[in-house]
């Protein structure tokens, strides 16, 4: 049997309180240099939000969130910008969604879209 896949989303910021302060400090003041373009469509300035939840939640995969910090401890050897959507299949990691895909995607449902065509029906 295969192994199912997974799909790994990867913000462009590092985990912690201090550098959540300073991420929800920097999408409120300078919104427009904000450095995550994944961060900023799915979540508001102090959470989650719903519309994001209820559509990981009716994948037909399993998902997992990471930041830049724990992929890269994790992923040592992976290159790609961030943030990024991964896809592990067996051993196989694989960019779905590139930062520059996610930078040009501007509201939730061209997200949506992107990770229907690019991760799920691929």
């Amino acid at each position: 049997m295969p192994n199912p896949a997974l799909l790994i989303f990867v913000y462009n910021a590092d985990s912690g309180m201090f550098n959540t302060l300073a991420d929800i400090g920097h999408k409120i003041f300078s919104h427009e240099s904000y450095a995550c373009a994944l961060c900023a469509i799915t979540h508001s300035y102090f959470r989650e939000r719903k519309e994001w939840r209820h559509f990981i939640e009716s994948l037909p995969v399993p998902c997992r969130f990471m930041h830049r910090d724990e992929f890269c401890r994790e992923y040592p050897g992976q290159q790609e910008k961030l943030p990024a959507i991964f896809k592990v299949q067996g051993d196989t990691l694989r960019s779905c969604v590139s930062a520059k895909q996610l930078e040009t995607c501007d509201n939730m449902v061209l997200l949506k879209q992107l990770i229907m065509n690019s991760c799920i029906r691929d």
